[in-house]
């Protein structure tokens, strides 16, 4: 079967844009952090905003996961019993 180039070139085009703009979305929530507040008073501190803004971040990451039902199913056969039905 034959994929030609342009086919082939197009899949990773959007594969990698899909990637580079959860990124982008991502870099876009810390420089917001970033301009609503400037100074942390710990490391802390930063550390505790950049996790509650990237988790604020992820809710509105609802793509659903490509092949997940196969990875899932594999995940429970290498890990037998761990996880839910």
């Amino acid at each position: 079967m034959a994929v030609s180039y342009k086919k082939l070139w197009k899949l990773l085009i959007d594969k990698d844009m899909k990637k580079t703009n959860a990124i982008e979305s991502l870099n876009a929530t810390y420089r917001k952090l970033n301009r609503q507040r400037s100074v942390f008073p710990s490391d802390q501190a930063l550390l505790k905003a950049l996790y509650l803004s990237t988790f604020e971040a992820t809710k509105k990451w609802t793509m659903p996961l490509r092949n997940w039902g196969r990875v899932y199913g594999e995940l429970q056969i290498m890990y037998e019993g761990r996880l839910p039905e």
